[in-house]
């Protein structure tokens, strides 16, 4: 049995950021049934040198719709990343659950051997085929930081569970 490039991708990600969503939506109502200030949650981190739960989000949303895109073989759509609440955070995870929507699984089949560059010109580039691209480091980078944002809210008193993490399949 075999499984096709779309189906180990973009369902994925709509997955686990539809998931997060609702993670988020959970650590919103925690600050405000805990009188907490939104931002001790939104700035908070696991360590110092580790980016805070407002900077993941941005980045798993940044690997979901650049690997959707380049999967496709069409350019990623470039957002600001100047999200600083919940809201805009829910926002950013609504703008690209409708991108990844607009993907089909014609546009991304068939091009497992295609080249991927990764910082093109400059001494970290990379050259992946796109399969290696999504199996090696996308998928992983963006479990990373969907785990990592999970984490955050967990470890500051966010009742959620493996069911929030895992979402709806």
């Amino acid at each position: 049995m075999t499984i096709s490039l779309y189906a180990a991708s973009i369902p994925v990600f709509k997955q686990l950021l539809n998931a997060l969503s609702g993670v988020l939506a959970k650590g919103e109502a925690h600050a405000t049934s805990k009188n907490i200030q939104p931002d001790a949650l939104l700035q908070a981190r696991l360590f110092p040198d580790m980016f805070q739960l407002v900077r993941q989000v941005q980045i798993a949303v940044d690997f979901a719709k650049g690997a959707g895109a380049r999967l496709a073989g069409i350019e990623p759509p470039k957002y600001e990343d100047t999200e600083t609440t919940f809201g805009d955070l829910q926002a950013l995870l609504t703008k690209v659950l409708s991108f990844l929507d607009t993907l089909t699984p014609e546009q991304v089949n068939g091009n497992e051997e295609r080249e991927i560059v990764l910082r093109p010109g400059t001494d970290k580039e990379k050259r992946l085929s796109t399969q290696t691209y999504l199996l090696h480091y996308s998928l992983p980078q963006f479990f990373f930081h969907v785990t990592t944002a999970y984490d955050l809210l967990r470890h500051n008193g966010v009742e959620v569970g493996k069911r929030d993490y895992m979402g709806n399949y």
